[in-house]
């Protein structure tokens, strides 16, 4: 079982920058690949960017990649999603999730076993 708790959402002007994190609770989040994916009003969940359990693989969304870095520290049991360059348009709910597996990878979000309850990033234009 892994519960995860994200934080760091919040309001930023369009251009502007913010880091979100999710903290993991348990002693195997080595063993999951992380994902964040977003979800804005009327629209799926979609995926964001994923990290591999070493954290040496990423993958990202082609709508977000040059701008958002995702990073892990499995000593701490945290995932981060430094978010660059921001636009109107990644307005959403912004969720942490947790996978078995190794590899990093654009699966889905019913691919994931474990989500946190999300934070909410607006960017103003």
């Amino acid at each position: 079982q892994v519960q995860l708790v994200e934080s760091g959402g919040g309001l930023v002007q369009a251009g502007g920058s913010l880091r979100l994190s999710c903290a993991a609770s348990g002693r195997t989040f080595s063993m999951y690949v992380m994902g964040w994916f977003r979800q804005a009003p009327g629209k799926e969940r979609e995926f964001v960017a994923s990290i591999s359990v070493s954290g040496r693989g990423t993958n990202y969304a082609d709508s977000v990649k040059g701008r958002f870095t995702i990073s892990r520290d499995n000593a701490k049991n945290t995932v981060d999603l430094q978010m660059d360059s921001l636009k109107p348009e990644d307005t959403a709910i912004y969720y942490c999730a947790a996978r078995r597996g190794v590899v990093a990878s654009s699966a889905p979000s019913g691919a994931y076993d474990y989500w946190g309850l999300g934070t909410q990033v607006t960017v103003s234009s």
